[in-house]
C-alpha cells in the first residue's frame, strides 16, 4: 500500500495546496455550527443585534423626528429613517466581526484553526455567514419596531429586496473589518478605528436626514457616500415614489469592489499572520 493511500484526504489536499469545493463547504458548515454554538453558550453576544436597533429607532424617531420632519410628523419620519437604519446595521455589525475575530486570535482559537487541514478562507467565510445571520436578526428587530411605530411598505417584494441589498453591502464591509481583525493587535484598536470611519460615513449621509440643507462641500461628500446610495435605494424599494436604478447599481458596485479587493487581502493576512 503506498504512502499516498495512508494520507487522509483533507491532509493530502492541503499538502498540494488544493481544497475541493465539497470539502470547503463542509469546513464552512462545521465552522458555522461552531460559531452558532458559541453564541448559544454566550447569548450576551446577541445583545447588540437585538438592542441596538430598538435604541436607535426610538432615539431618532422621538428625539429627532419632530425637528427633522416637523412636529407631529413622526410617522412620516419613520418611513424615512428606518430604511436608512437598515443601511447602518450592516456597518455596526461589521465592526463586531473584526473585534470578535481579534478576540479569537487572543484566545488562541485561530492558531488551532490554522493548524487544521482546512481551507484558510473557510474560517473567514464561516465568520461572515454567522455575522450576516446576526445582521438579519438586527434588521428583523428594527423592522418590527418600525411597524409598531407606523412604518408602511409599498410592497413585500420591495422590502425583501431592500433587506437583500443591505445584506450584500454588509458582506462587502465585513471583509474590511475581518482584515482589521487579523492585522490589528487588539479589539480596542479595531473599535477605535471603526468609530473614526463609521461616524463620518453614517452622519455624513442621507441615513438620518435629507441632504438638501447641508453645506455644499458636505453634499458633495454625501453624493459619493455609499451609505447614502444604500439608504436611498432601500427607501425607493420599500416606499416607492423615487428612481432607484442608479442607487442600487452604485451599492452593488461598492459591495462587489470591496469584496474583490478585501477578501484576498484578508485571506492572505490570515495565512501569513505570525
Amino acid at each position: 500500500m503506498s504512502a499516498a493511500t495512508l494520507t487522509p484526504p483533507a491532509t493530502a489536499e492541503l499538502a498540494d495546496g488544493r481544497i475541493g469545493l465539497r470539502a470547503n463547504l463542509r469546513h464552512i458548515g462545521a465552522l458555522v455550527r461552531r460559531n452558532l454554538l458559541w453564541i448559544r453558550q454566550d447569548p450576551e453576544s446577541m445583545f447588540d443585534a437585538i438592542l441596538m436597533p430598538i435604541v436607535f429607532c426610538l432615539l431618532f424617531v422621538f428625539v429627532f423626528g419632530g425637528s427633522i420632519a416637523g412636529k407631529g410628523n413622526q410617522d412620516e419620519y419613520v418611513n424615512y429613517v428606518v430604511p436608512g437604519l437598515m443601511a447602518m446595521m450592516g456597518m455596526n455589525i461589521a465592526m463586531g466581526v473584526g473585534t470578535g475575530f481579534s478576540q479569537d486570535f487572543q484566545t488562541g482559537v485561530m492558531d488551532r484553526f490554522r493548524s487544521l487541514p482546512i481551507a484558510r478562507s473557510s474560517v473567514l467565510i464561516a465568520k461572515i455567514v454567522v455575522e450576516l445571520g446576526r445582521m438579519l436578526v438586527a434588521t428583523t428587530v428594527l423592522l418590527t419596531v418600525g411597524f409598531i411605530l407606523g412604518l408602511s411598505v409599498s410592497s413585500v417584494a420591495g422590502l425583501l429586496a431592500a433587506i437583500g441589498l443591505a445584506a450584500v453591502f454588509g458582506f462587502g464591509i465585513m471583509w474590511i473589518f475581518l482584515t482589521l481583525g487579523v492585522v490589528m493587535k487588539n479589539a480596542q484598536s479595531i473599535q477605535a478605528m471603526g468609530f473614526l470611519v463609521l461616524f463620518p460615513l453614517q452622519f455624513g449621509s442621507s441615513i438620518f436626514a435629507p441632504t438638501d440643507t447641508m453645506p455644499g462641500w458636505l453634499q458633495a461628500f454625501t453624493d459619493y457616500n455609499p451609505l447614502s446610495s444604500l439608504a436611498d435605494a432601500a427607501r425607493g424599494l420599500m416606499n416607492g415614489g423615487q428612481p432607484i436604478a442608479h442607487d442600487v447599481l452604485v451599492t452593488l458596485i461598492w459591495a462587489a469592489g470591496l469584496t474583490a479587493v478585501m477578501m484576498p487581502i484578508a485571506v492572505h493576512k490570515f495565512r501569513t499572520k505570525s
